[in-house]
């Protein structure tokens, strides 16, 4: 078993054999949440540790109100910490770098240098009166059910309101959220093979209507995501279950169909949020998307509604009862949509209108001059996801049975893997990151970026409009009129520019379409315009990166096409099947092998990007946000719904 769970006997068999520093020990042990008194066994067993010169001692203290672990102090002081109690991951250390530790990607916890975990800090500081915070997303959120949203901006809003049961910290330690206590091996609540995981949830939690947090709100998450009829976005993340059960009321037991290496999955992260059984349970399958409470939504988080206008602002409210002492510090929370992503950036570093922007796509010199004003400045963070330019494999112009791009019906010219193909070529990748994205992003060559380990290093790119052509000669290629959409935003306009110029130098007529963000990425099934509809021919957007990438991989699935009979909910826009991907994809959901699995990913991204084309990476996009000098307490994580899971903690200073 690797990853989370990592086997206790393999742990021990290292530790006798000398091949691990106290360093590295400390990482495995604190990783798989074993108690204290077999953490400071693991370490007097290790001897002394000269990793970077640093003899680092250490102690295990867990936070007794259900915050952080910690990691500070002597090493032998950590047999004197409460004797057998089962310590929380979540502060645990990480490789170097802010690459993914063994408890997030599930494959090995082999980290050669790294940086001791933070203290939770002691005072959790006062209930309110911080004020108001305003946060500016110029993708205006649609609709408040995270397992019908279908893009990340509703995610966000969501996650104001409602929890996981955990999250990942930027460096990829677990903090927890509904969850009591992080499971491990050590303390019989993680099959070492992975079949099985039961989670200890958080007592005393109330949903904003004063009704109890249960085990029965996470049983009825997972048949709700899992009912086909419910059209649920998020339905990949849950596939590989096979039972979830309610121990008792604050117990859960998930048991998958097979061995799991990314079993921490489902109901982590904004995928992950628990609906309100009492609240939803009279709203499903035709009557799914008729609920009141996608649009007034009844959470545990720490801010509760007070009002929701999709498409242009959504208002909350601290919420009193909220479970963690303290928290939040501000009063209340304005999401303001709409604009575009330069109005954005403006508002906060320029006018202080807004004390937040989210995912900027605004021109370097842009924002450097915006910044110039010193009240505010640009944020950045790894892992902001790819810019793709995606390629539609079915015919976007016929229609069958009233849709179109049906799956069946072959795309007139990129049916042809030589035209996909010689797009790709024709993309000036280079240009683009350096005169579009600046600090933004980096040049592209595989979807997927972070984490690191699984992308593929030997995949390249190249402009070069005389193979593309030369393979356009080849099909007999006569010319053909293509649709080339995107959301709405400066940045994407412009890329579009660029690549419909050396579109139009191999034959192709191009004709650009921009979308409002708010009908782009929304799921609204009457609207021809979704990005999950895809009734073009190219289009063009980012998906941010995962912490195990089986279930971002899941795009180009057969069985993930969006197509009328699933309600466009699928994630495969581009009509994609390849048998050959879907056995590697079904072998990485269980792989438990650390080398296979980056090695299956590896192959996949090779096929999906150079062998078949599926799509075309452009940009390795950072997390790029305008942030007010005000703010104090931010932490930041690329992995969670950056700002939105870190909101409780913020206060505002002026």
């Amino acid at each position: 078993m690797t990853g989370p769970g990592f086997d206790l006997d393999r742990l021990r068999g290292d530790v006798m054999q000398g091949r691990l520093s106290r360093r590295d020990v400390l990482r495995r042990a604190t990783v798989l949440g074993l108690s204290a008194p077999i953490i400071a066994g693991l370490l007097a067993a290790c001897g002394d540790d000269d990793d970077n010169g640093d003899n680092a001692a250490t102690t295990v203290a867990t936070n007794a109100s259900g915050g952080a672990t910690t990691v500070t102090g002597e090493a032998t002081e950590a047999a004197t910490e409460a004797s057998g109690e089962a310590t929380e991951a979540e502060g645990s250390p990480t490789e170097a770098g802010g690459a993914a530790t063994a408890a997030a990607t599930g494959a090995g916890t082999d980290a050669t240098a790294g940086t001791d975990a933070t203290e939770t800090p002691a005072e959790t500081g006062e209930r309110g009166g911080a004020g108001n915070l305003r946060l500016f997303y110029w993708q205006a959120p649609v609709i408040l059910n995270p397992h019908l949203a279908n893009g990340t901006k509703d995610f966000h809003a969501s996650r104001v309101v409602y929890e996981p049961l955990a999250d990942w910290d930027a460096d990829l330690n677990p903090i927890l959220f509904l969850a009591s206590e992080w499971p491990s091996v050590d303390n019989e609540t993680l099959d070492p093979d992975g079949t099985f995981v039961i989670w200890k949830l958080r007592e005393g939690v109330t949903w904003h209507d004063g009704e109890p947090f249960t085990a029965n709100d996470v049983v009825f998450t997972y048949q709700y995501v899992s009912d086909p009829a419910n059209a649920a976005t998020t339905i990949g993340r849950y596939q590989t279950i096979d039972t979830v059960e309610a121990v008792d009321d604050l117990t859960v037991k998930v048991t998958f169909k097979q061995p799991n290496p990314a079993w921490y999955s489902p109901f982590v992260t904004s995928e992950g949020i628990i609906l309100p059984e009492h609240v939803f349970k009279d709203f499903q399958g035709a009557e799914s998307r008729n609920a009141p409470a996608n649009l007034e939504p009844v959470g545990t988080g720490a801010f509760k509604i007070r009002e929701f206008k999709p498409g242009d602002v959504v208002l909350y409210d601290l919420y009193e009862n909220y479970w963690d002492p303290g928290k939040p510090h501000l009063d209340s929370i304005e999401m303001k949509g709409g604009g575009d992503s330069v109005g954005a950036a403006r508002a906060v570093l320029e006018s202080g209108e807004a004390d937040w922007a989210w995912n900027l796509q605004v021109e370097p010199q842009v924002l450097a001059d915006m910044e110039g004003t010193g009240i505010g400045e640009v944020d950045t963070l790894p892992g902001g996801g790819t810019e793709r330019l995606m390629i539609n494999q079915s015919d976007p112009n016929t229609e069958v049975d009233g849709e179109r791009s049906h799956y069946g019906t072959p795309h007139p010219v990129f049916s042809d893997v030589r035209a996909r193909k010689a797009v790709a070529l024709a993309c000036q990748r280079d240009v683009i990151a350096e005169q579009l994205y600046g600090k933004g992003g980096v040049t592209a060559t595989n979807q997927y970026d972070e984490p690191a380990k699984f992308t593929n290093p030997d995949l390249t790119w190249e402009y070069n409009l005389d193979d593309a052509k030369a393979l356009l000669d080849e099909m007999g290629f006569s010319g053909a009129n293509l649709l080339y959409q995107t959301s709405i935003n400066s940045v994407r306009q412009k890329t579009q520019e660029i690549i419909k110029q050396a579109l139009e130098e191999l034959g192709f007529t191009v004709e650009i379409k921009s979308v409002d963000a708010a009908v782009y990425f929304s799921t609204d099934q009457g609207n021809p315009d979704t990005s999950g509809k895809f009734y073009a021919d190219l289009e063009m957007h980012t998906n941010g990166p995962d912490v195990y990438p089986a279930t971002w991989f899941e795009r180009y699935r057969t069985d993930q096409i969006a197509q009328k009979a699933n309600s466009w909910a699928g994630t495969n826009y581009f009509r994609y099947s390849n048998p050959e991907f879907d056995a590697m994809h079904d072998q990485v959901r269980v792989e438990l092998d650390e080398d296979k699995q980056v090695q299956l990913f590896k192959d996949m991204m090779k096929l999906v990007t150079e062998t078949d084309v599926v799509e075309v990476p452009l940009v390795n996009r950072t997390n790029l946000a305008a942030k007010s000098n005000k703010i104090q307490g931010y932490t930041g994580s690329p992995w969670a719904s950056n700002p939105i899971q870190d909101l409780k903690n913020w206060t505002l200073d002026g």
